[in-house]
């Protein structure tokens, strides 16, 4: 299992992030943090190989904490998870030492893809003491690899969860729990509980849309090709 600490600095995306990461064969989720400060300690503590690491942290840039942890010596890898969209932060982020850099808000299949091309660079850089030119070449395509999501058989839904999918995919914009449940005259939690279940079945993909407070509201959108 690949130790994996996930620095955000807010808790509740923090906490999705890590059940994402449980999804994925492989990856174990040893902790979550919400400073740099207590990521050091983390890591110090815990031995992570391999950080989701947010750019925006209260205390320092993520970047800077993951100069300072290669300054160090630290063996911990790095995949940036981040709103950050300007391309001097993904320049800084590569030339840091980050093996990949997502742009909140992303899908858990966009995280899935990453962490399975992470783990297979991992084994093919364990297996491998020297290499030729192809072999090396091998290792970038590795870690830069995207994988298709595998085909499956049509999911059969409960009439409700149905109406909650059809709602969702019928909408020409992101929805949230609130919007469905006015909608089909259901609850919020439950509206909250359908989507949830829709999400982890890989039929719709959660956004984090980031409002006036910086905190995230919840939004789904429809796969395309779904049902």
């Amino acid at each position: 299992m690949i130790r994996t600490l996930v620095v955000d600095d807010d808790f509740r995306v923090a906490a999705i992030h890590a059940a994402r990461l449980g999804r994925v064969d492989g990856f174990e989720c040893v902790g979550e943090v919400y400073t740099a400060a207590a990521a050091r300690e983390a890591i110090d503590r815990l031995a992570p190989e391999l950080l989701l690491l947010d750019v925006h942290l209260p205390d320092e840039d993520g970047i800077s904490l993951l100069r300072s942890l290669q300054a160090a010596g630290s063996q911990v890898d790095c995949i940036i998870i981040t709103a950050a969209r300007d391309l001097a932060t993904v320049r800084s982020a590569m030339s840091s030492g980050a093996v990949y850099y997502l742009v909140k808000p992303f899908s858990f299949d966009q995280l899935r893809i990453q962490l399975e091309a992470y783990r297979r660079w991992r084994d093919e850089l364990a297996s491998s003491a020297r290499g030729d030119q192809a072999t090396v070449d091998s290792l970038y395509n590795l870690r830069r690899a995207v994988v298709q999501p595998p085909a499956g058989p049509t999911p059969r839904l409960q009439p409700t969860m149905q109406k909650v999918f059809d709602a969702v995919r019928s909408s020409p914009k992101p929805v949230g729990a609130a919007d469905i449940a006015e909608k089909l005259g259901v609850s919020r939690p439950t509206a909250q509980r359908y989507l949830g279940a829709l999400e982890r079945k890989g039929l719709i993909d959660l956004d984090l849309a980031y409002g006036t407070t910086g905190r995230p509201i919840n939004s789904y959108t429809a796969k395309p090709g779904a049902l």
